[in-house]
């Protein structure tokens, strides 16, 4: 088996649009202690459960989301813990 490539060795933004349920053990593990940010729920919206930027701060996931002109006040940011 391969070795996952250390998060430094990978572009972060590689894994917006994604599900974080849906990330691989590997991955997980690489990304732990990473700060994602996910849209709201309301019941206004039924959002789904992706990652829409990723970053070691919360400020770096609010750059993220300026950069791509999304409102960080619609998103929850969370940490990864790690997968056990």
């Amino acid at each position: 088996m391969r070795p996952m490539a250390s998060v430094s060795d990978v572009d972060l933004k590689s894994f917006v649009g994604r599900a974080p349920d849906r990330l691989t053990l590997a991955e997980r593990e690489s990304l732990a202690g990473k700060y994602i940010a996910r849209e709201v729920y309301t019941p206004k919206t039924l959002p789904l459960q992706r990652i829409e930027a990723i970053g070691d701060s919360v400020g770096d996931c609010v750059a993220m989301l300026r950069g791509r002109d999304l409102d960080p006040g619609s998103y929850e940011f969370v940490r990864l813990p790690p997968s056990y």
